[in-house]
């Protein structure tokens, strides 16, 4: 039996792209080969029956949304639990206070971590700092340098795109410690025979076009474009429904900025599924994804993306062969692609299609399985630690 120790700041289900990639991974987990324990800050008293640690933790003044598990707080208490059950193999997440508790723990005891880049915090500090500009460098260099310290001492880094493995290896970032990990999708769930007009007309209550876009709303999903987008809208007067899937802390300057706009805040994943195959066309703005899981569910279901030029998303679309790419803050830029998408209905299908066809690649049962057999590699890298060690 392998054990493997999970470190993760929040450890919500359906509560961002993250987390629905970790839970792909925890619903996929064999009890007959794997024992895991789960150390998280926010999340159940008890996840499921897996043995579980909540810590304490400290709720972030810059985003309602999150919080920041405190593990220091009750350190040999988790040393003595950690002891106790006497992982193999560590998991951490994100180079949190947490992530890096858990780091110092695994290279006291020789143990083999395994991370999967989730978020590219590199992106956010233009947005958190935007007041404050004087800060942004010593701000971007510190964090560079904690992330340099965190994942050049993990032993396996999971990285979702191309385009973000190449500006990991550029900030420092060893790439014998990286591989590129994709993302899976339930194409069972987001497909276009979810299509149902009749709840877009429930919605908006009539039969103009609807834009979709779904998201956290916070500020670093340069939802500020979004909502220069939706002026534009407005103030050439097009028939386009504009329906904005998410909550967060910009939620309410979001509705004030775009009262025309329909919030639906957060949805069901069968809910979205509706919606995705039931809109016209996608929008998405962000830069600061290290993948982007909508923009695949969106082609999945058969909606034309238009998308920013930049991060992790970036890469799920061919530019003009599968959806359209924008300078990141350029309204028009997007309303451009949009309204081509929408004024030519042999274009609108080819780029539908091309879409569709993309997205059967990625599989989470491949996924999954190739994530447990490296944990196990990993396992054995730990006997081997000790073993050398002994000798």
């Amino acid at each position: 039996m392998i054990k493997v120790a999970l470190f993760a700041e929040i450890l919500i289900q359906d509560f961002d792209g993250a987390a629905r990639t970790l839970f792909q991974l925890v619903d996929r987990i064999d009890p007959e080969k794997f024992c895991y324990l789960f150390v998280y800050g926010s999340g159940p008293e008890q996840l499921r029956n897996f043995q579980s640690i909540k810590t304490a933790r400290l709720r972030l003044p810059v985003n309602d949304d999150y919080s920041m598990a405190l593990p220091r707080l009750t350190k040999q208490r988790l040393y003595n639990q950690l002891d106790e059950f006497a992982p193999d193999v560590i998991h951490i997440t994100t180079p949190s206070a947490l992530g890096f508790f858990a780091l110092r723990y695994a290279q006291k005891r020789n143990i083999p971590v395994i991370s999967i880049y989730h978020t590219h915090f590199l992106a956010y500090i233009p947005y958190y700092l935007k007041n404050l500009p004087i800060l942004e460098k010593p701000v971007m260099k510190w964090m560079m340098a904690t992330m340099l310290r965190f994942y050049n001492s993990c032993d396996k880094i999971y990285v979702p795109t191309p385009s973000m493995l190449s500006r990991l290896e550029q900030i420092g970032i060893h790439a014998a410690r990286m591989t590129l990990w994709q993302r899976g999708i339930n194409l069972q769930l987001f497909n276009p025979a979810r299509r149902n007009p009749k709840r877009m007309h429930q919605i908006t209550g009539n039969q103009n076009i609807t834009i979709l876009f779904a998201s956290r709303l916070v500020w670093e999903k340069n939802i500020q474009t979004l909502i220069e987008m939706a002026k534009l809208i407005d103030k050439q007067e097009l028939p386009y429904n504009l329906i904005v899937v998410g909550e967060g802390a910009a939620m309410k300057e979001m509705q004030r900025q775009m009262p025309t706009a329909y919030f639906l805040g957060k949805q069901t994943h069968e809910s979205l599924a509706v919606l995705y195959a039931s809109a016209d066309v996608f929008v998405f703005p962000s830069i600061s994804e290290t993948y982007g899981n909508v923009v695949t569910e969106a082609m999945a279901s058969g909606l034309p993306c238009v998308i920013a030029n930049g991060g992790g998303s970036a890469d799920l679309v061919s530019d003009g062969i599968t959806g359209y790419k924008c300078n990141a803050t350029n309204a028009e830029e997007y309303l451009h692609y949009i309204m081509q998408l929408l004024e030519d209905a042999e274009l609108y299908a080819r780029i539908r299609d091309g879409a569709l066809a993309s997205v059967q690649q990625f599989d989470w049962e491949t996924l999954a399985k190739r994530y447990f057999d490296d944990v196990a590699k990993l396992a054995g890298k730990k006997e081997a630690k000790w073993i050398g060690k002994a000798s």
